[in-house]
């Protein structure tokens, strides 16, 4: 039993880190309508960016998480003006394509710049809180807990944004239909502008919190990619309320299924539930809801 519980917190760690990675790719989709495939290596580069503070100037991994989200912003919105800017009216496939090139563009660049070796935050063991259960023990290592409360506080503040900001209501009515959306005079570049820095900012911190749970490496976000494709899929993409479900669903669906498969085959529990949920329920299990 106390195994299985630790399976089931494991789960809820790695859906914090993909619910913020599917809100971000859903509300992207939502809005800009396309399949952003440098969603990941976003995660990638905030990780960096928040391993030079924490290495070079010292700072303490909480005071990072937001200046370092704070620069992965300002590169997406560079490459926002450079590229999706200039390819919005084409069509999604040509944005999505390009996507492509940004992504391999960020992570030649992480290797570049940071290296190819594996890096870590901290060295050193994190000694676990241990928490006695039947006939074994529950460890919760204390950046779990950052982790899990830090998407917690910000889904919560996501939700206030959307529900009771005027911009944040703007946000959905695009997402529901971009064109009625123009004609009652929402400024849609400024809505755009939200778009990017709410789900750049919420993959940075997600790329963050995935190397405090591990270690940093180039391919971080890429191998986070799919997982968070099969969350935004499961909860209807486009839908960030869906996107949280799916991120913890798929979360605890990989972590559980180590009980009978190999850790190492964990990957493949996503890529079949988005498998399924395609040819089952192709618009997610949100679909018909409200954003």
């Amino acid at each position: 039993m106390a195994e299985l519980l630790q399976l089931v917190f494991f789960g809820l760690v790695l859906g914090s880190i993909l619910t913020l990675g599917a809100i971000g790719l859903s509300l992207t989709y939502g809005i800009l309508k396309f399949a952003h495939f440098a969603h990941g290596d976003f995660m990638t580069l905030g990780a960096y960016f928040a391993l030079s503070l924490v290495a070079t100037a010292q700072l303490p991994i909480l005071v990072s998480i937001p200046i370092a989200a704070l620069a992965t912003l300002v590169v997406a919105l560079i490459a926002d003006r450079l590229i999706y800017r200039r390819l919005r009216r084409t069509r999604p496939v040509i944005l999505l394509i390009a996507s492509v090139g940004v992504a391999l563009i960020l992570r030649s660049a992480v290797q570049i710049i940071w290296g190819p070796n594996v890096q870590v935050y901290a060295q050193g063991i994190q000694l676990p809180y241990v928490i006695p259960f039947g006939d074994g023990a529950v460890r919760i290592k204390p950046d779990h807990l950052i982790i899990m409360g830090g998407a917690l506080c910000l889904v919560t503040s996501l939700h206030f944004f959307l529900q009771h900001t005027r911009v944040g209501k703007a946000m959905r009515a695009m997402s529901d239909n971009p064109d009625l959306a123009q004609i009652t005079g929402i400024d849609t570049e400024k809505v755009v502008l939200w778009t990017w820095g709410i789900g750049i900012a919420l993959a940075a911190v997600g790329g963050i919190f995935a190397g405090m749970d591990s270690q940093l490496h180039p391919n971080l976000g890429w191998q986070l990619l799919l997982p968070i494709f099969a969350a935004a899929i499961l909860g209807g993409i486009g839908r960030p309320y869906g996107a949280i479900a799916g991120g913890m669903t798929i979360g605890l669906a990989q972590e559980l299924s180590t009980m009978v498969i190999p850790p190492e085959y964990k990957p493949a529990v996503s890529f079949g539930i988005m498998v399924l949920v395609l040819i089952v329920r192709p618009r997610g299990i949100f679909a018909g809801s409200s954003t």
